[in-house]
């Protein structure tokens, strides 16, 4: 089953306490999610704490999923972070930030593995 949902990324405060060290698992469980509602994971069939397929017209990644009751139906949220790169609007717009907000996006459950960073940053050498 596949959810289309909007993407919005965000910092966190889990994400800022381990920002000094990327490379830890502890920053990976920080980041290296997806939270829905649990409306839009009943969709999926998956229960949290199985692992997603994130597509949007940017890129892919795989990330844990997560509940979150506060969701809206259809919204989805990665912290800000190497994951949510991968699937982010890289255009600046001349601004230079990305567009971290309001991304359609394809989420379905997947047996593929969460990239630790540095295999996930390998992926665009």
């Amino acid at each position: 089953m596949t959810l289309n949902a909007i993407l919005i990324t965000g910092r966190t405060i889990n994400q800022g306490a381990t920002i000094e060290n990327k490379t830890s698992s502890d920053y990976q469980e920080a980041t290296a999610y997806c939270e829905l509602n649990p409306k839009d994971i009943g969709i999926l069939g998956i229960s949290p704490g199985s692992r997603v397929l994130v597509k949007t017209d940017h890129g892919d990644v795989v990330v844990k999923l997560k509940e979150n009751k506060g969701n809206p139906d259809g919204m989805a949220f990665i912290p800000m972070g190497p994951w949510a790169n991968a699937v982010v609007d890289p255009d600046t717009k001349g601004c230079g930030m990305p567009g971290f907000k309001g991304i359609p996006a394809r989420i379905e459950p997947t047996d593929k593995k969460v990239l630790l960073m540095k295999e996930l940053i390998a992926r665009y050498k």
